[in-house]
């Protein structure tokens, strides 16, 4: 379910301190009901797997056409990405959250910021947008807890804003009622260990596709 944005700034996370001046672009209520320690199951549903592999047949096309295209125009290269084109918020982290290592998943071509209890953040960059994807855990009401993400991004330019402007109208519709939907299975779909509590520092490493584009 989509949420307003003050749904994410109302909530104390320590993300706002890094992203100023970047806008948020999307807040997503996730139907992932757990516990107050569940949150690194969640983090580690999303990092594990390459969604360009197993979202919906029009997820995976726009995924391709988008790697085709970032190709073609260069959008992808490594001079547009993060700490050529724009400085790794890495450079803006407090001494705090620099001291923590954050875990890295398959999620290329994200690159992970820090991890918390209840948030964790990454970035990516290319020649289009420079885009943050945040996860908090957070209280559902009712006793229990849920996920909640939330994607800020600093378009590049008139590109950047025409790039994101083109694309709006196939994430609300195609991609993230797929992402959701992945989401929810997944999570519904836990293993028996998954219910027991796991630290941060437990979640493994992982490889990805190191060709996997975000539309």
């Amino acid at each position: 379910m989509r949420l307003p944005r003050a749904a994410h700034t109302s909530q104390p996370w320590r993300i706002h301190e890094l992203t100023r001046d970047f806008r948020i672009e999307d807040v997503w209520a996730l139907a992932t009901p757990g516990g107050p320690e569940d949150f690194p199951w969640l983090v580690r549903g999303f990092g594990s797997r390459d969604p360009s592999h197993e979202l919906s047949l029009p997820v995976r096309t726009l995924w391709a056409l988008r790697h085709r295209l970032g190709q073609l125009f260069g959008w992808d290269d490594q001079r547009s990405g993060l700490d050529s084109r724009v400085a790794s918020l890495r450079e803006r982290l407090p001494q705090d959250l620099r001291e923590r290592r954050p875990p890295q998943f398959a999620v290329p071509p994200f690159s992970s910021l820090y991890m918390l209890d209840h948030e964790w953040a990454a970035e990516i960059a290319n020649a289009t947008v420079h885009g943050v994807m945040h996860l908090g855990w957070v209280p559902d009401g009712a006793g229990g807890y849920r996920g909640q993400m939330a994607v800020l991004v600093k378009p590049n330019g008139l590109l950047g804003d025409a790039y994101m402007a083109a694309i709006r109208p196939f994430r609300h519709l195609i991609v993230y009622p797929s992402l959701m939907q992945r989401i929810e299975r997944s999570w519904q779909a836990r293993p028996p260990e998954a219910m027991a509590p796991i630290a941060p520092n437990e979640l493994a490493n992982t490889k990805g596709d190191p060709d996997a584009t975000v539309p």
